[in-house]
């Protein structure tokens, strides 16, 4: 009877533990509000295929003049779906004895653990594009984020909906050098002192992810290296088949309940002209 009654306490208490998770990794996951979302629907293949038009021109015509043909051809970025997951074991004698509440703690964990994998597989589409600023041995300053702003308003990119994601190490040195830049007085100096916040500089917001490699790779980091990017919304895509879906099993033998967290979702590059590679080198790493 013991086994059964925490069997059944654990199915009530699932949808908590869903619930949880789907917030966590919603709060906690940086890159997915910042590219172009897409929802697969089931039975339709582990293929999405996004169509990229090219940038078409105007002419002058003359009057009486025909027009000539533009030929628009529909290419298109393939994003294709696998399966992330995590898993753990709750033991009954946890979960009677515990003074925390387990149920809740396991969904915010699950969460946050979808979220990190998520923002870790986007970021590492940084290296992807084409064009970049900065370098291995360079340390980021403001001007380089104008740069980078200035390159994306040249391949003639929306001014809106821009982001900047740097490596915490690296959005150090941004903070650093605002406090020796000359905005004195000014509010964003005072703010990014104060508490720590990069907030928006030259009209994109600037945000910071540790879930990303190094340039080598490492994870977590240990060159001071890291590849963060300036992009478009639409530079990058990520197509969910699945969100956060919380499954049990139950191990009698073992009295214990184990508690699987799965999300199915592809990511890919969309527009390469609509993300700018930053990669920094950190000065405290």
């Amino acid at each position: 009877m013991a086994n059964e009654s925490t069997t059944t306490t654990l199915n009530d208490l699932l949808p908590q533990i869903v619930a949880e998770a789907m917030f966590q990794a919603n709060e906690k996951s940086i890159m997915r509000g910042l590219v172009k979302n897409f929802t697969m629907p089931l039975n339709s293949g582990k293929s999405i295929v996004v169509p990229t038009y090219p940038k078409v021109s105007a002419a002058a015509v003359a009057e009486g003049t025909d027009l000539s043909n533009t030929a628009v051809s529909t290419d298109g970025a393939t994003l294709t779906v696998s399966e992330v997951g995590v898993m753990t074991t709750v033991t009954d004698l946890a979960l009677r004895t515990s003074s925390s509440n387990v149920i809740a703690d396991v969904g915010k964990l699950f969460g946050e653990a979808i979220a990190a994998r998520m923002d870790k597989d986007l970021t590492a589409l940084f290296g992807s594009f084409s064009v970049g600023v900065g370098g291995a041995s360079e340390t980021i300053t403001v001007n380089k984020v104008f740069e980078a702003v200035a390159k994306l308003r040249q391949n003639g990119v929306p001014a809106t909906d821009l982001a900047c994601v740097l490596h915490p190490l690296v959005a150090y040195d941004l903070k650093a050098a605002i406090g020796t830049q000359a905005f004195a007085g000014g509010d964003f100096q005072t703010e990014a002192l104060r508490s720590g916040y990069v907030g928006t500089l030259a009209g994109v917001p600037i945000f910071e992810s540790s879930n990303m490699t190094d340039a080598s790779d490492n994870d977590p980091g240990t060159t001071g290296d890291y590849k963060g990017a300036l992009f478009h919304r639409d530079a990058l895509g990520l197509a969910m088949m699945q969100d956060i879906q919380i499954e049990q099993q139950r191990d009698a033998s073992l009295r214990a309940t184990e508690l699987v967290a799965t999300a199915v979702y592809g990511k890919g590059e969309i527009f390469d002209s609509y993300g700018i590679e930053m990669e920094f080198d950190s000065t405290i790493q």
